[in-house]
């Protein structure tokens, strides 16, 4: 490893205990593993179980927990039970992260545990990202950020400690699906995470469904976006999302782009 990553464990080491907030995203991934290498048994793994949490990432957080070793403590979050949350305003992360946040410091204060961590990075600062303001109110750390790492640069450690997420597909939450004042429930969060299971079923492997009431549409990564529009494809969406609820089924031709509620905010 180099310096930057010699600056994370001595980050790590200001702390004989951690607990990280995990979501088995790539970045959470990697700051659990560092921690390991630096801690121990002193490195504890919190993951929140919510109907925001896109099908099959809970199962991906236990299985790696368990390949470390490290204790996991899985918690249920209730976000969707917040009105704040659920109207799905502009700042709708900030509840989200409120409610995580709360949750891993309650936990981490029955366990004499001073230090909270997460995978905020260098790159999430450039984003719309409320629930940064929740992680300064409950006293979360960012030691990704302040060893000043980027995306790129976890991706490539993860890749050197042969990690199973050094290149996943990022994978917020289902929220994410939903255009900002749009009121979410649990009926829409099963809706769109069936269908993101059934595109993971056709071969996909980055993609978004976007909800837009009665009209979905569908990002493709660029690099895949060839392999949908075709006459097949085109049926096949079609037959997977209509029974699904949808009146009609289209395919965004820009494919996915990380963030695309977001655009509207940034033109504002």
């Amino acid at each position: 490893m180099d310096a930057k990553f010699s600056h994370l464990t001595e980050i790590l080491l200001q702390s004989e205990r951690a607990l990280v907030a995990f979501s088995a995203g790539v970045d959470s991934t990697f700051l659990l593993k560092a921690a390991h290498l630096a801690l121990g048994d002193g490195a504890f793994a919190l993951t929140a179980s919510s109907a925001s949490v896109p099908p099959g990432e809970l199962d991906a957080a236990k299985h790696f927990a368990a390949s470390l070793g490290c204790r996991h403590i899985i918690l249920d979050s209730h976000e969707i039970d917040n009105p704040a949350y659920a109207q799905n305003p502009v700042n709708r992360c900030f509840f989200c992260k409120d409610e995580l946040y709360r949750i891993c410091r309650e936990q981490a204060d029955k366990m004499g545990i001073a230090t909270i961590v997460d995978g905020t990075n260098l790159d999430d600062l450039k984003d719309h990202r409320p629930g940064l303001q929740a992680a300064d109110q409950w006293r979360v750390r960012h030691p990704l950020v302040e060893a000043g790492m980027t995306k790129d640069d976890i991706r490539r450690y993860s890749q050197e400690l042969a990690l199973p997420t050094w290149d996943k597909p990022s994978s917020p939450c289902l929220s994410s699906r939903f255009p900002y004042g749009t009121a979410i429930d649990l009926a829409k969060l099963k809706q769109v995470g069936t269908c993101e299971v059934f595109l993971k079923g056709l071969g996909f492997r980055e993609f978004r469904v976007r909800y837009h009431g009665d009209l979905v549409r569908i990002e493709i990564a660029p690099g895949e976006l060839s392999n949908a529009l075709t006459p097949e494809m085109a049926q096949a969406f079609t037959a997977i999302f209509k029974p699904l609820g949808f009146l009609y089924v289209t395919l965004d031709l820009e494919g996915y782009r990380m963030g695309s509620f977001n655009e509207r905010l940034k033109k504002k």
